[in-house]
């Protein structure tokens, strides 16, 4: 705004006594101080109203209106109690350094001004950054990204002041300006977030969380709701993301509210752009796995995992592990309702879970690979081969993997917020596979996983292959493909080992079970001397990561024999 259309508001009481030829100086803030020498405090363009407390001397006012002019204030404003009271240096002062000058009648207190200037400097950078979003848009649809997120948001810190995030229904930071916000209070944020948009009430939703107020905007997928015909919440509430803006939106104009809407959806246009580039990743996974579950030759899987894997681990020279992931979302159906097409609803969920929880940006997800058939989410998962320090063979570890409780560990809040009373999610991880052969007996292992976690009781829960118990494989309605995924994992570590050494491991530990543990026994089964028996047995209890000393492993060896 202007100097001159302060000076024509007659509610302002200002007097002008200097500056007629400055009116048209622009204000872009203001200040009430008493201080002698404020430039600390000022960053240009403000409008200083002053009791005069600070200027007691002559020589003071020079001090004064040196100081303000040096920061490039646009005026001073002056408080009276009576004309006669206003000091005539001060006059003279800022007419010898070209700086406004103001006359407050003592009618009008300095908060009616700073209101006014308050109020209308907000609305005129409002309207700036409306324009400047603008072109922002029409740069990102017409083109490569123009910033992406973070632009967005850093037009709305520098305009606006106000800090702001872009988080996902999990609370991931994908965007910011400024200063991070921690995982804890971003979670917080995430799951008042849900709960809100699950209650049916209407955003931006205010949320009050350390002592501060937040207000938080839902982030639509304009893909989704283009849709025709009304949408289930239930389709959206888990894979809308939102925007956290430290500020109460109850305190705003309806042109503020109708700017940070807009911001909602150019960030929405921005999301879509990066939901299209899953699209390859996903239609690699939806391949694989229906050759998976058709039984297709080992060969031609081994074909497409060779086309997914430099997709998904760009710059990997080795082939990677893989690690299967079962999702399945499933809601409460009243009488009447209409069904929810939980498909979807599970494969957006589970390429959110499945980003490290570490990243942060909306590409932190090129790794996943995820299909959905009927109710089922099913995500691919390559691992980069992680060595151990090398032995005096040179062996190496598996794949580091997954493990079901960490992937569910920190975001079990927010999710449980928005399945709210009606929904549920359970997860299934299986082991890690090397190869072709193995990704059928990985996927069975997984949705077998994923119903021992839907037979625990909670809204979000999660099982392991590591859970799937010897014992448990002896029950008739586990598949046979479990079977031979748990006996390839807890075999195929010796067998690749006696085809490197001929070290004869697997005819070890099987005399070494048949003689019931007994060391003198099975040396001499074998023809060995008992220190070369130990060490064969060290060896096996090294490459699987069991003790041949524990009855519960010893009966896992021996299952896994007999199903071998």
């Amino acid at each position: 705004m202007r100097l001159r259309a302060l000076l024509e508001n007659d509610a302002l009481g200002l007097r002008l006594l200097y500056g007629e030829n400055e009116l048209d100086r622009t204000v872009r803030g203001v200040m009430t101080t008493d201080l002698k020498d404020p430039s600390r405090y000022l960053s240009g363009g403000e409008l200083v109203l002053t009791g005069l407390a600070g200027l007691r001397e002559p020589a003071d006012a020079e001090v004064f209106v040196r100081a303000v002019t040096a920061a490039g204030v646009a005026a001073v404003a002056a408080g009276e109690l009576d004309l006669a009271d206003l000091p005539e240096d001060l006059v003279q002062v800022c007419a010898r350094h070209g700086l406004p000058l103001f006359a407050v009648s003592q009618s009008v207190a300095f908060a009616t001004i700073t209101e006014h200037v308050v109020r209308q400097v907000s609305g005129e950078r409002a309207g700036d950054l409306a324009a400047v979003v603008d072109r922002h848009r029409r740069l990102m649809t017409s083109g490569p990204a123009g910033g992406g997120p973070d632009a967005v948001l850093d037009l709305l810190g520098s305009d606006l002041d106000l800090r702001a995030w872009v988080l996902s229904p999990t609370g991931r930071r994908i965007a910011s300006a400024g200063d991070p916000l921690d995982s804890e209070r971003a979670a917080t944020l995430a799951g008042e977030h849900l709960a809100a948009t699950r209650a049916g009430r209407r955003a931006p939703h205010r949320v009050a969380a350390g002592g501060t107020t937040y207000s938080l905007f839902p982030i639509r997928n304009s893909g989704r709701a283009a849709a025709p015909g009304p949408r289930d919440v239930r389709e959206t509430v888990l894979s809308d993301w939102l925007l956290a803006v430290e500020a109460d939106a109850g305190e705003w104009p309806a042109a503020r509210l109708d700017l940070l809407q807009g911001v909602t959806q150019l960030i929405s246009v921005e999301r879509d752009r990066r939901d299209a580039a899953r699209t390859v990743r996903r239609r690699l996974a939806q391949e694989i796995l229906e050759l998976v579950q058709a039984g297709a030759a080992p060969a031609e899987i081994a074909a497409r995992l060779r086309v997914a894997a430099p997709v998904l681990l760009p710059g990997f020279g080795n082939a990677p592990h893989w690690q299967v992931v079962v999702a399945r979302v499933e809601w409460t159906q009243e009488p009447g309702q209409t069904p929810v097409d939980s498909g979807p609803v599970a494969q957006a969920l589970l390429e959110e879970i499945l980003v490290d929880p570490a990243a942060t940006g909306a590409d932190s997800a090129d790794r996943i690979a995820v299909a959905h058939g009927g109710d089922e989410a099913i995500a691919l998962v390559p691992l980069a081969a992680a060595p151990l320090p090398e032995s005096e063979d040179g062996l190496s570890s598996a794949a580091l993997g997954l493990h079901a409780d960490s992937l569910l560990q920190a975001i079990r809040g927010p999710l449980s917020a928005g399945l709210a009373e009606d929904g549920r999610l359970t997860l299934g991880v299986s082991a890690s596979v090397h190869s072709a052969e193995g990704l059928r007996g990985a996927l069975e292992e997984a949705r077998h996983a994923r119903r021992v976690a839907a037979a625990r009781p909670g809204r979000v829960c999660a099982a392991g292959h590591h859970e799937l118990a010897s014992h448990v494989l002896l029950l008739p309605f586990v598949p046979d493909d479990v079977r031979r995924a748990f006996t390839a994992r807890l075999l195929d570590p010796l067998r690749d080992y006696d085809r490197r050494h001929r070290a004869e491991l697997i005819p070890t530990l099987e005399a070494f079970l048949d003689s019931d543990g007994s060391w003198t026994r099975c040396a001499t089964r074998l023809h060995l001397h008992v220190n070369t028996l130990r060490y064969r047995v060290g060896r096996i209890e090294q490459l699987t990561g069991r003790d041949l000393s524990r009855l519960e492993d010893k009966l896992d060896f021996f299952l896994a024999l007999r199903m071998s």
